[in-house]
């Protein structure tokens, strides 16, 4: 629109390109590359428009589904199982279901920290900050502004020590969307919007620092190369003094002659202050080794480190137990790798899993005294050896509820993590749980356990509508109460071939999980 008040609309005509699968994409259908620079910044600023339309849309679908999904389905405070894996008061938000963020996640295919962080931001605009929302969902503010106001303003009508008058929030509301119209920066937009706040209701804010404070906690986080980032809440002076102190540190390192980036430095002296390697006078942190030892199909000859078996020659084990033979040969090898013999660690403990290189299928697992005792003893049938018997498998089922300790140890070393959709919990920190409930007939073998870490164990056992099926391979599918079907392969096993689709599947009907599964809680 002109200053005289005239409307222009700009019409651009491309050739219709049907998209289908491995078909056509957008940028082949509408061309960017035949864009001027003017048509190319108006395709940005459309798509940061509809970007923001979408997240708002967003907000409105999640809060519908939340709102299916009620808190006074969760277990009450007197039941078992009620109350752990770091469970608080306030977890979830109000009103929702505490497993409605796991449903999420497994449905939007992201951590369940994300998940969460999308809940709470759709609720907080949805129900609290409508104008905010409608600024949003008009396209006049972005996602990183709304953003802000969200974790200024949010969780402040209905926060855990009590309400902020409605009014406060809208004043607080209408200045901060101000601001975001104006275009100011999202970082100082968050700032100015807090401060705010606290100035209209300085109880409220400090009532939401100490749900804060309660609900802080240490992550981790893979990035890429081996390295990993260490995520630490606290409050902010804490953190202040703390980065100021590593800063200090490391910059007395640089001016004493280090000539590494001084970031590498606060990485390490962060780790060194941590786990003060100087400190003998507390107890060592205990650590658990696995060795993945690929199993060939060995000849009666001898085989060593210095004498590999062919690949082409590693094929005619799959399925087969164990026998003596191989067991001694792999004895030789780790000896040759470690000499002396691979051992644990002090205070720590060794797991050999071995797995056979043409399936990737997990045959076994023992421990360096197991496998010594194996190879002494021999086989009971031919003492001369040389032969084909088994002596060494998976664990055999048992006829009781609680997994052996050689069926725990072989399902941790098939799983590795909790296998719940996108959870890495340890296996060490894990249940061992029945997929099929022991109480409906679910047997207590490897091929009905699966590692699931506590949270996911009462998600399966008490939350209602979840289902879990796992195949003889330990290939478990998990499907939400929407539908969705995520499927989760063991490390100790290889993917499918080429061209089988998995991963989503949308199901119907089908029983919730028998919650009478008496879980170790």
């Amino acid at each position: 629109m002109d200053e005289a008040g005239w409307l222009g609309v700009a019409v651009r005509i491309a050739p219709a390109v049907p998209v289908t699968p491995g078909g056509a994409r957008l940028s082949d259908a509408l061309n960017p590359a035949g864009m001027s620079e003017a048509a190319l910044v108006g395709e940005l600023r459309a798509l940061a428009d509809a970007r923001s339309k979408f997240v708002a849309y967003e907000a409105v679908v999640v809060a519908q589904l939340a709102a299916r999904r009620p808190g006074q389905r969760d277990l009450a405070g007197d039941r078992p199982g009620h109350g752990v894996e770091g469970w608080l008061p306030g977890s979830a938000p109000l009103g929702v279901s505490e497993f409605f963020a796991d449903e999420l996640a497994v449905v939007k295919s992201m951590s369940r920290t994300a998940a969460t962080v999308l809940l709470e931001r759709s609720l907080v605009l949805v129900h609290e900050l409508p104008a905010v929302w409608a600024a949003l969902a008009d396209g006049l503010i972005d996602e990183a502004r709304a953003n802000a106001v969200v974790r200024a303003l949010g969780g402040q009508s209905v926060d855990a020590g009590g309400s902020v008058p409605p009014a406060v929030v809208a004043d607080v509301e209408a200045q901060a969307l101000s601001w975001a119209l104006a275009g100011e920066t999202p970082r100082r937009l968050a700032d100015r919007t807090a401060a705010a706040s606290i100035a209209l209701d300085e109880a409220a804010a400090d009532r939401r620092r100490k749900r804060a404070e309660r609900h802080a906690d240490v992550s981790v986080r893979p990035t890429a190369d081996g390295m990993s980032e260490m995520v630490v809440d606290m409050p902010t002076p804490v953190a202040a003094a703390c980065r100021e102190a590593v800063d200090s540190y490391a910059r007395l390192a640089k001016a004493g002659g280090d000539v590494r980036p001084v970031g590498q430095l606060r990485a390490e002296i962060t780790a060194d202050l941590i786990l003060r390697p100087w400190d003998t006078s507390r107890e060592p942190v205990t650590a658990q080794l696995t060795v993945l030892a690929p199993l060939p199909a060995l000849t009666r000859a001898t085989v060593t480190a210095s004498a590999p078996v062919d690949d082409r020659d590693a094929a005619t084990v799959d399925g087969a137990p164990i026998t003596h033979g191989q067991l001694r040969d792999l004895l030789a090898q780790l000896d040759a790798v470690c000499p002396g013999g691979l051992r644990a660690p002090t205070g720590g403990s060794l797991g050999i899993s071995l797995t056979d290189p043409e399936t990737g299928v997990l045959r076994a697992t023992v421990t360096r005294p197991e496998l010594e005792r194996l190879v002494r003893r021999g086989c009971r049938e031919h003492s001369e050896g040389g032969c084909s018997c088994a002596v060494l498998d998976r664990p055999p089922q048992v006829d009781r509820y609680e997994p052996t300790p050689a069926q725990r140890r072989f399902i941790r070393a098939r799983d590795r993590t909790c296998r719940h959709p996108g959870c890495r919990r340890p296996a060490a920190q894990t249940d061992a749980d029945h997929v099929h409930a022991y109480a409906d007939g679910g047997a207590t073998d490897c091929a009905n356990l699966s590692s699931l870490c506590r949270r996911h164990h009462r998600l399966k056992t008490h939350a209602p509508g979840w289902r879990f099926a796992m195949s003889t391979d330990g290939t478990l599918h998990v499907t939400t109460p929407s539908g969705v079907t995520r499927t989760t392969r063991p490390p100790g096993t290889r993917p499918p071939g080429a061209g089988q689709l998995v991963g989503v599947q949308l199901v119907t009907g089908g029983a919730p999980p028998d919650p009478d599964d008496p879980p170790p809680f």
